[in-house]
């Protein structure tokens, strides 16, 4: 619930910013709109706090190694 809302609130600064007629205002507000998306991003991608997606159906050992698909 924190990260939301703190994409939420850099978010709303970067636009009030960026609304404002200074250009250091502006370049402060382009890089907490950076900030937040980079924040948005990264809270998306974390699967720690995700389960598995068919838990139980295959082992570790039955998955895929990524590392031959990767010295490609």
């Amino acid at each position: 619930m924190i990260i939301p809302l703190t994409v939420g609130v850099l978010t709303a600064g970067a636009i009030y910013l960026m609304l404002q007629r200074g250009m250091v205002r502006i370049i402060f507000g382009l890089s907490l709109l950076a900030h937040a998306a980079n924040l948005l991003i990264l809270s998306a991608g974390v699967t720690a706090w995700r389960g598995e997606p068919l838990p139980g159906r295959a082992g570790v050992e039955d998955a895929g190694d990524p590392l031959p698909q990767a010295s490609c």
